[in-house]
């Protein structure tokens, strides 16, 4: 389907659809064109893909209620998770609180939940704990999918190959990583990240 021919998505049900995403990547026009269409139609909610600074002024101009950059995102989680050893994986809840997925530091086997005093000492709160299963695909090769243990409880055990998560501001869990021996951490929200690179 042709998202930038007005026919077309005039025969689709705009105004019955909760959300439209414009993801298109490639051709920056093709977006802004899809992107101005779908507002015309008055879409409820609008989310287009931005490519690049100036790409994004122009959607802010039309109007769009939502921008995605799935690239930078991408690159901000794989830097993350390539730069730090226990790093799993994070979600930004905003520039300063994030949720994180930790793989245990040796130091905490053994250890039950209510002994490491999370809430206490830093501040956070270990939501739940799971781990990673793998398995073969149809083509033979290795996938893994995560399995929770659901909510965390202070008696429970917490066990070699376990993975942590955490909520709570980033300074925080920064200082907790920090006091379990975890070097080189820093997680902070995208907009701290291209500071950081501009002073380098």
């Amino acid at each position: 389907m042709d998202a930038t021919d007005e026919y077309t998505v005039n025969g689709l049900p705009i105004i019955d659809t909760d959300i439209v995403i414009v993801a298109i990547g490639e051709d920056q026009g093709a977006n802004v064109m899809a992107t101005a269409l779908f507002k015309t139609l008055k879409a409820k909610r609008l989310i287009s893909r931005s490519i690049n600074p100036l790409h994004e002024k122009v959607l802010q101009a039309i109007g769009v209620d939502d921008l995605i950059h799935p690239e930078k995102e991408a690159a901000n989680r794989w830097a993350k998770r390539l730069s730090l050893r226990y790093f799993v994986d994070s979600f930004e809840l905003s520039d300063h609180f994030s949720m994180v997925e930790i793989s245990i530091p040796k130091s905490l086997i053994g250890q039950t939940v209510d002994d490491l005093q999370l809430e206490q000492k830093f501040n956070i709160r270990l939501l739940s704990t799971l781990r990673y299963e793998y398995y073969e695909d149809s083509f033979g090769r290795t996938q893994s999918k995560p399995s929770i243990k659901g909510l965390a409880e202070p008696e429970q055990v917490l066990q070699d190959k376990d993975v942590l998560v955490i909520y709570g501001a980033n300074k925080h869990i920064n200082e907790f990583l920090r006091s379990v021996g975890v070097k080189k951490i820093n997680i902070c929200n995208s907009r701290d990240m291209k500071r950081q690179r501009g002073n380098l």
